[in-house]
């Protein structure tokens, strides 16, 4: 979405319709109308009690943490967490357990060590962005306490996933009463930003309580109604673009598992791939920069010293998937 011309529009009309920004924070003199409506949308789409606009993606779960710090007697951390979650669990002021990542016998190991009468709450990426494994939220849910809450941050889900696009919660068919999703509005929806999902109580105390929150500029007037935008388009044509989504990540892998490359099975538009060696590294970066594709080699913590993480989009034309498959086959 972040190059569909009426996004792009909707940035400049909001240039000139509403100015760049409210230059305070929206508790003093920087609230706006569009972020009302746009919150209100959000929360529609994603079928959410309410909607909160932050600054940006990462902060969501430190705004979240803030503002219900003390109310929990543990944190519940994914070893392989998001960097965001882990700064956001340190604000919660109470001790971080963390589990395997994604192993449920481990997540019931650490429920059971928290002891009888705790009150956890559970940070989790939604979607993993190193491969685009999905977090077991369901299999949590059945071991979590019936006062604990889980916080994912579904930066890579929401918007791709599930039939609506309501990202992991709705892909894993969980009631929202225990959950409290965190979305980016750089990826499905191409501009910025972020947003909490939740209950209206908890937009309460976070305008109450979240330093993060309560001290920091909100979103460019410009971009939120660019948001507002790229929301019309997912209700309108999010379906197609989601199959169209699934139909070219599917090609993809269909024709790397036919040359004999292992991939996992993921629902989303993640390909990680890993090279053998430092000089086939090396050889592919060559290759992909030739075919004029960028290699987009990164670096995650507790995956060795890199690898190769393809981002499929709807936007991508079946050519251009093509090459990329051509290029890694012959590397």
């Amino acid at each position: 979405m972040a190059e569909h011309p009426a996004v792009l529009k909707a940035v400049t009309d909001g240039v000139k319709k509403f100015g760049l920004n409210v230059a305070a924070s929206r508790v003093t003199t920087g609230h706006h109308k569009i972020y009302e409506v746009l919150e209100a949308e959000l929360a529609q789409f994603f079928g959410a009690e309410d909607a909160l606009l932050v600054s940006n993606g990462y902060v969501t779960g430190m705004v979240v943490a803030q503002a219900l710090a003390g109310n929990f007697s543990h944190a519940l951390l994914d070893e392989r967490a998001h960097p965001a979650l882990l700064d956001a669990a340190e604000q919660l002021n109470c001790p971080i357990f963390k589990f395997k990542h994604r192993e449920v016998e481990d997540f019931k190991r650490v429920i059971v060590r928290c002891g009888r009468g705790a009150r956890p709450i559970v940070l989790t990426d939604g979607m993993f962005a190193p491969d685009g494994s999905i977090a077991p939220l369901k299999a949590y849910l059945k071991y979590l306490p019936r006062d604990g809450i889980i916080l994912v941050d579904d930066a890579h889900g929401g918007g791709v996933l599930g039939k609506r696009g309501q990202g992991t919660v709705e892909l894993e068919g969980v009631r929202r009463r225990q959950i409290i999703q965190c979305l980016t509005l750089s990826k499905a929806f191409g501009v910025f930003g972020g947003a909490v999902l939740g209950a209206r109580e908890l937009r309460a105390k976070i305008f109450e309580r979240s330093r993060a929150f309560i001290g920091s500029t909100p979103l460019p007037l410009p971009l939120a109604n660019a948001v507002l935008q790229s929301l019309k388009i997912l209700k309108g044509r999010g379906r197609d673009l989601r199959e169209q989504l699934n139909k070219n990540v599917e090609h993809v892998r269909t024709a790397l598992r036919n040359t004999g490359m292992g991939l996992l099975e993921t629902p989303g538009p993640i390909i990680p791939l890993f090279a053998k060696s430092p000089s086939q590294t090396r050889l592919l970066k060559k290759h992909l920069l030739a075919a004029g594709i960028l290699p987009p080699f990164v670096k995650y913590p507790g995956f060795g010293d890199g690898y190769f993480r393809f981002a499929i989009s709807s936007g991508h034309s079946r050519p251009q998937l093509d090459k990329l498959v051509k290029v890694l086959k012959n590397s």
